[in-house]
């Protein structure tokens, strides 16, 4: 399945091609108009909707991504305001939703006959994508940002990527990897691809599983890149064409207020998300200021019914500290501006009481305390020399 297709104009296109023409990010194409819920298939984790995937599971850690548990926790319906679920994507073996992308992003290159995946990234899907890799026989180059915490090179490391520090705008080094990764036959598995978003959108499959017949009044989880956003909508819109549901639950996205460009673009009616000048924030890896998918997340939350949220770190605190004192979950701070959002949202009006809401937390990742590593120092590269030291891998 190489067709991709633009969820804003319908043009389609090729692979390798990741965004259309009109500017915006492509999707795999797919015409699930046979595919029946009560044939799926008896196998591990995200690879029951094997119809609705382009790729079968390579085995391996592959085989562990996703089938991770959605959760009634009645002790924090007081706070939330709503009948509360909680989708724990910190289950998947790295700590985080990225394994699905990362999985079948690997399931992809090992069909294509190529031998090293790479991403760019600075957190869990950094990890993520190198421990796919790892598992499947591939080389795996991680390029990040040439200020990163040294704990976060030890989280990295320990699964033998080829690390690369790349001094220079991190926003165009998004773009750079993508058309240096063509070049060079390494597919790039960045955060809003087709097949890494193709991969995350088990989580919506997952979550109407666990409702079934019936579906979510509102499912509310944290946006970056937009990516795993999007991959939820476009799950939820196969459904419907399939006529497997009727309706869609409402999505909410949350971001965190200091860094919120698609609340900022909801909130003011705007048709597309701008960049923005990002300040600090405690849920540091949903900080985007520019994020690829952000329009895309946008008509998401439009066409839905939902919206975006943008919460204040003092609120982030107080979900993350409730998830953990009354659900006994521990999760990173991006994960719990959804639980945060919810909150917002029930005192606002806007979910009621007797609603059933899932909140996904996604993940715990790399907030986990690193391992010992024999990482002595990773190569320092500035972005205009990067497609030569891709090349001299």
């Amino acid at each position: 399945m190489t067709e991709r297709t633009c969820y804003a104009c319908g043009a389609t296109a090729a692979a390798p091609a990741t965004r259309c023409d009109c500017g915006e990010p492509l999707w795999l194409a797919c015409k699930p108009l046979d595919f029946d819920w009560n044939a799926i298939v008896d196998a591990p984790g995200m690879w029951r909707y094997a119809e609705l995937l382009p790729f079968e599971s390579p085995g391996g850690l592959a085989d562990a991504a996703g089938g991770t548990p959605l959760l009634r926790l009645p002790r924090l319906d007081e706070f939330a305001g709503v009948r509360l679920h909680l989708k724990d994507e910190g289950s998947n073996p790295t700590g985080s939703f990225k394994d699905r992308g990362s999985a079948l992003g690997v399931a992809a290159a090992l069909a294509s006959g190529v031998d090293a995946v790479g991403t760019v990234s600075h957190g869990n899907m950094a990890m993520s994508t190198a421990a796919y890799a790892a598992s499947a026989g591939l080389d795996c180059v991680v390029l990040v940002p040439d200020d990163i915490p040294e704990s976060r090179i030890d989280l990295i490391s320990q699964y033998g990527p080829a690390l690369l520090r790349v001094a220079g705008d991190y926003a165009d080094l998004y773009d750079r990897s993508l058309e240096f990764g063509e070049e060079l036959e390494i597919p790039f598995l960045n955060s809003d691809v087709p097949v890494r978003v193709e991969g995350q959108k088990t989580t919506a499959l997952e979550i109407y599983e666990a409702f079934a017949p019936e579906i979510p009044d509102a499912v509310v989880l944290p946006v970056s890149s937009g990516g795993h956003a999007s991959g939820v909508w476009k799950a939820l819109e196969e459904l419907r064409a399939a006529g497997v549901v009727d309706r869609l639950p409402r999505l909410y996205f949350a971001q965190a207020a200091a860094c919120a460009p698609i609340a900022e673009a909801f909130a003011a009616g705007d048709e597309s998300v701008s960049a923005v000048d990002g300040g600090e924030t405690i849920a540091y890896s949903i900080a985007n200021a520019d994020p690829p998918s952000g329009t895309r997340a946008l008509a998401a939350a439009r066409e839905t019914g939902g919206g975006v949220v943008a919460v204040t770190d003092e609120e982030i605190r107080a979900a993350r500290r409730t998830i953990a004192e009354r659900g006994g979950l521990s999760v990173e701070s991006a994960s719990a501006t959804s639980l945060a959002a919810i909150r917002r949202l029930a005192d606002d009006g806007e979910l009621a009481a007797d609603d059933d809401v899932v909140a996904v937390a996604t993940g715990r990742g790399i907030s986990e305390s690193p391992p010992e590593s024999d990482a002595a120092s990773v190569d320092r590269v500035g972005i205009d020399k990067l497609r030569d030291r891709l090349a001299a891998r």
